[in-house]
């Protein structure tokens, strides 16, 4: 997939509190293995969900969302965490803001959670511009890793109106 094996999508990628992978995936075989990894955590361990993102026009697979709602003893307990991995093409603000206006409102049901966070670092900008415009606010709160003295930044949330 031209997302898990692109070393320019990595800075792009959440991988905060994952037990130190960074997603990249060099061979067919790395990525398989990840995927059965979700496949287990979703069916098995039901820890969190992975959608395909396709772009219907060129019908190819560009990314994966992945969703679950938090358990913790932070300011993100029951807040729902997003994590959107697409392709280089795919990181703008037009296709990051018309994904974000077609989940937001059904993840809030789906996943029970009246908050939804998600990561875009300070260089992510055109994640930030859609972010901003979807509804989406800068918080100063830091999500505390399993590791308590691990401090993951940079999440941007929106509220259920």
């Amino acid at each position: 997939m031209s997302v898990y094996n692109d070393k320019f999508v990595l800075p792009f990628l959440n991988s905060d509190n994952c037990h130190g992978s960074n997603f990249y995936c060099a061979t067919k075989e790395d990525m398989e293995n990840t995927i059965k990894y979700w496949l287990i955590e979703y069916h098995e361990n039901r820890g969190f969900v992975r959608f395909s993102v396709v772009d219907k026009k060129a019908g190819t697979v560009i990314g994966t969302i992945e969703m679950f709602q938090r358990k913790s003893e932070d300011f993100y307990n029951d807040c729902g965490i997003l994590r959107l991995d697409l392709a280089r093409d795919y990181e703008s603000s037009e296709w990051i803001g018309d994904i974000l206006s077609l989940i937001t409102e059904p993840f809030y049901d789906w996943f029970g959670c009246s908050v939804i966070a998600t990561k875009a670092a300070v260089y992510a900008i055109e994640r930030i511009e859609a972010l901003k415009k979807n509804g989406f606010i800068k918080s100063e709160e830091p999500l505390i890793g399993h590791q308590r003295n691990t401090l993951y930044y940079d999440y941007w949330i929106i509220q259920k109106s």
